[in-house]
């Protein structure tokens, strides 16, 4: 007999992995699309849209992130400060030299829900500049994103 009822996860039940992903020589939008899968935990069976079943997520060698074309003077990223003429701009080459994490956080937060829930899964998003981390007491288990589809 097939059983119709779908199974969702429960607190209790998810189970969240270290992952390890080297950033070196990886195109920018590549990079951030399978990280925010992997730490929304879409590539898991008993994925819940409205529980954080993710993996935990370290990244190395950010500094060494590609863009392709001329994207790394022709894109501008915009924030405001709230007051008038407080509009800000600033290309992934400024990015990059005043704090080598923020292209690559800024990009895998884009990919996230806008909400509680994507501020939790965010967390769990740990970017290092250099190859050295802190995290290797959990023991992380390095993964290739070009096998991932």
């Amino acid at each position: 007999m097939v059983s119709y009822t779908t199974l969702s996860a429960k607190k209790e039940n998810i189970t969240k992995e270290w992952v390890l992903i080297d950033a070196e020589n990886q195109i920018l939008g590549r990079l951030a699309t399978v990280t925010a899968r992997l730490l929304r935990g879409k590539h898991k069976t008993n994925f819940t849209p409205n529980l954080d079943c993710g993996d935990n997520v370290v990244i190395i060698n950010a500094e060494k992130i590609q863009l392709t074309g001329n994207k790394w003077n022709a894109r501008i990223h915009f924030r405001y400060t709230g007051y008038p003429g407080g509009q800000k701009n600033i290309t992934p080459a400024q990015m990059i030299t005043k704090k080598p994490t923020s292209v690559v956080e800024e990009a895998i937060r884009g990919m996230l829900p806008k909400n509680r829930l994507g501020r939790a899964l965010f967390r769990n998003l740990h970017v290092y500049a250099g190859t050295d981390h802190p995290h290797q007491g959990q023991n992380p288990k390095p993964i290739d994103i070009q096998s991932i589809k």
